[in-house]
């Protein structure tokens, strides 16, 4: 694959190639210039001017045909298995400049002539150009020689030259983009090149057997067929918080639904993007393998270490008849924080302040929370129907302060608090109908 200098490269071959090709042309009209400039870097009123003909890459597009071959580049834990290429065209305009009669339509068909019967460039023609030897390469422009190393000639594919149609709307906008004059140009289209990162990899090892081998027979226990349609490994099927909630909350026992979830060494495994190392809890899994159970942690274990927010499930077991671990894949399981309204004197955390301020009129609320609200996680505090950001804090332990409108009715008002977008379990769904849980109900002071 090539470096990040391939697209540099190709425009370096093709003004090379063209360069090389204007020798017919040099015989009718002179001395021919060939750069690889913007169209409004040309000054056409140049004193010395001599007729020019000008590669200008305008487009890089990505390719259909290879953007998608190698997805996905990492997996579920983020960790890089491939390093798939960024296939791209680039899209040129060959434009012809002339400053007598006919000389732009000499040079213009002669370089469309050459793109012509020069479809595709081999690989000995780009080593050719990138590194002209016997010519000593520093004599060249440092960028240029910066080009020999993109690796241009050793990828997959082959570069093919195709010319575009372009319509006359899509030259006016183009040229109206550069600000400079029109001149007769030519469109074509450079396909494929290929830019891979060299970065570590993870490649899985050959396979030697299907499932143990024999001690005796030296035979392996071949495939394992299922006489279901369900997933052959163990597999979570769905997540079920305490009371048909959306969330839980700490101490509370999660169930969860599967299949093939029988094992020793049963344990679910829980990760968050604010928590380093995956917090791992015993589980117990019924006879038939289909449900499992465990704890959320509770007290100050759970302050500390069991944030709200969105959380990663997964079941780590050893099957029955295995040597090794397997991991289920993963399920969302959201933690709902739980605002404290009457002190927690085990924890150490005050009962909910509300205030009536002036100057100029608000209401400040501060209030204490199970877990501990981390400082990147946003938090919001409702109280009936009006909301407001927490202020910024630098410490997990610190309160959190809300500041409401002087505008808020005093009286009654139920109170919800959203910690990185999953809200406090304000409706009771134990009951029947649901009802607001009393416990969440506060008073605005007049």
């Amino acid at each position: 694959m090539s470096s990040p200098l391939a697209i540099a490269a190709v425009s370096a071959v093709l003004r090379n190639l063209l360069d090389n090709g204007m020798v017919d042309a040099s015989g009718v009209l002179g001395p021919v210039t060939v750069s690889a400039l913007a169209p409004d870097r040309i000054d056409v009123d140049a004193a010395d001017f001599a007729p020019r003909l000008n590669l200008f890459m305008h487009q890089a597009l990505p390719n259909a045909a290879w953007r998608n071959r190698e997805l996905p580049s990492r997996d579920t834990a983020g960790v890089r298995v491939a390093n798939p290429p960024l296939a791209l065209d680039l899209h040129y305009l060959v434009t012809a400049y002339g400053a007598a009669d006919f000389h732009a339509e000499i040079l213009l068909g002669y370089a469309m002539h050459l793109l012509h019967e020069r479809p595709v460039l081999d690989r000995a023609a780009i080593r050719r150009a990138l590194d002209p030897s016997p010519l000593d390469v520093s004599m060249l422009p440092p960028a240029f020689q910066a080009l020999v190393a993109s690796d241009l000639a050793d990828q997959i594919e082959s570069l093919r030259i195709s010319p575009l149609p372009m319509g006359t709307d899509e030259t006016s906008k183009l040229w109206s983009a550069t600000q400079a004059p029109y001149r007769p140009s030519a469109a074509y289209q450079v396909s494929v090149v290929l830019i891979e990162a060299r970065r570590p990899t993870r490649a899985a090892l050959p396979v030697l057997s299907r499932g143990p081998v024999d001690a005796l027979t030296q035979r392996d226990r071949g495939v394992v067929v299922q006489p279901d349609l369900l997933p052959p490994g163990p597999t979570l099927l769905a997540v079920t918080p305490p009371n048909g909630q959306g969330a839980a909350r700490a101490g509370d026992a999660v169930g969860i639904a599967g299949v093939r979830l029988a094992g020793t060494g049963v344990r679910a495994r829980l990760r968050h993007r604010l928590v380093a190392a995956p917090l791992e809890l015993p589980a117990t899994v019924s006879v038939d393998g289909r449900e499992a159970v465990f704890t959320l942690p509770a007290g100050a274990p759970a302050q500390t270490g069991l944030p709200a927010g969105l959380w990663q499930l997964s079941l780590v077991l050893t099957p029955a008849g295995e040597a090794h671990e397997r991991e289920t894949n993963a399920l969302p399981l959201l933690v709902a924080p739980d605002p404290i309204i009457v002190a927690d004197v085990g924890l150490g955390l005050a009962a909910i302040e509300l205030q009536r301020l002036a100057g100029p009129p608000r209401v400040a609320v501060r209030v204490f929370c199970r877990p501990q609200v981390r400082p990147e996680q946003p938090a919001l505090l409702a109280l009936g129907s009006v909301t407001a950001p927490a202020a910024r804090r630098t410490q997990a332990s610190d309160p959190l302060d809300f500041e409401f409108p002087g505008t808020l009715a005093a009286g009654p008002a139920w109170l919800r608090l959203r910690v990185d977008g999953v809200d406090s379990l304000l409706v009771d769904k134990a009951a029947s109908p649901p009802v607001f849980d009393p416990a969440y109900r506060v008073t605005v002071p007049a």
